[in-house]
């Protein structure tokens, strides 16, 4: 196991720059997610990290080394593919076994690296079969089985899951969050899909157009959101956005609305208010809003809503019988305000 640094990493292809200076550290043993929206640099970055790509300035240091001028299989990684890169005509075993016979581990230690690779990923029965014989999930597993095997410093996952359905992605989720919990190897992970970064990491780096906006814990970021593009991109249903401005009686929505709210933002100060799905109850003493569509999903219930103008989605425990329309108020349990200028959140 090894720390990870990044000290103002930089790429650009040609005149066009697509990585502007991440700078990020990453603990021995961490779990840290790269999310963001498809062409925000996450996955550049990682290939980066691996030597896949040349970096066009500052250093990565894996283990206490700057790697920059390594090779990929000098740096003691081991990466998992979206797309698995299984070979078609070796069984499982020997997929898995192929990085260790190049590298001339002896027969017999390479035979228990496989089978205790196997074993934990309940690989043990299918050993013998061809990746063509195998479901998309077994396929995954052997594919991080071949990683494990080596023993690297640092795993490397480029999207894993994107090329399974729904429910085996919920699924394989689990799975590699709790391989990582008994392997205790620092991982790196690539996905533009907020709920695995969610619920895998330990720290998540939210990326945007080559740079980083934000970098936490999940619940960090969640509660905590330093911007606009982090509160709506981190949180599912998105954060809804209203645009305000600061009045004597609080934030004038609007519409003849206004939300009593304390804020030390100064007096006719264009705001956007943020107020999370879950965070707008029902309640007589609300804003009023009139109901647009409801979806029941069984545990919650999802109302969109046209308030002041606006469209919001609220999430609610109880079950109601409202019909597009009609009336309701909802009121604002948690909020936050943002610059619209800069999108920078306020206090």
């Amino acid at each position: 196991m090894a720390a990870v640094a990044l000290r103002g990493v930089h790429k650009s292809f040609g005149s066009t720059a697509v990585v502007h200076g991440v700078d990020l550290g990453i603990k021995d043993g961490e779990f840290c997610v790269l999310v963001g929206p498809s062409g925000c640099g996450k996955s550049t970055l990682l290939r980066m990290i691996a030597g896949l790509e040349e970096i066009s300035g500052g250093e990565i240091d894996i283990g206490g080394r700057v790697v920059n001028n390594l090779a990929p299989k000098e740096r003691d990684i081991a990466m998992v593919f979206q797309n698995y890169a299984l070979y078609p005509h070796m069984t499982v075993r020997d997929n898995m076994a192929f990085s260790l016979k190049l590298a001339g581990v002896a027969k017999e230690q390479l035979e228990q690296r496989v089978a205790d690779a196997a074993g934990i990923l309940g690989l043990t029965e299918y050993l013998e079969r061809y990746p063509r014989q195998l479901s998309g999930g077994q396929r995954q597993r052997v594919a991080m089985g071949r990683a494990i095997v080596r023993k690297p410093q640092v795993f490397l996952f480029d999207e894993p899951l994107s090329n399974l359905d729904a429910k085996l992605r919920v699924a394989m989720r689990t799975e590699i969050k709790s391989l990582h919990q008994r392997l205790k190897t620092t991982s790196v992970y690539v996905t533009h899909d907020q709920i695995e970064a969610m619920t895998m990491a330990d720290k998540i780096v939210v990326m945007n157009a080559g740079k980083v906006e934000q970098i936490g814990t999940p619940l960090e970021l969640y509660d905590n959101p330093a911007n606009l593009f982090v509160a709506g991109f981190i949180g599912s249903p998105a954060m809804n956005f209203i645009p305000g401005k600061i009045s004597g009686a609080g934030i004038d929505l609007g519409s003849g609305i206004s939300l009593p709210l304390k804020t030390d933002v100064k007096g006719g100060s264009s705001v956007i208010l943020g107020v999370r799905p879950e965070h707008l109850a029902v309640s007589p003493q609300g804003l009023p809003a009139e109901v647009v569509v409801v979806e029941p999903t069984g545990a919650d219930t999802q109302i969109f809503c046209k308030l002041a103008g606006v469209d919001v989605n609220a999430v609610v425990r109880e079950r109601h019988e409202f019909h597009p329309g009609e009336s309701i108020r909802l009121a604002p349990q948690a909020t936050f305000l943002f610059d619209p200028a800069s999108g920078a959140r306020l206090a």
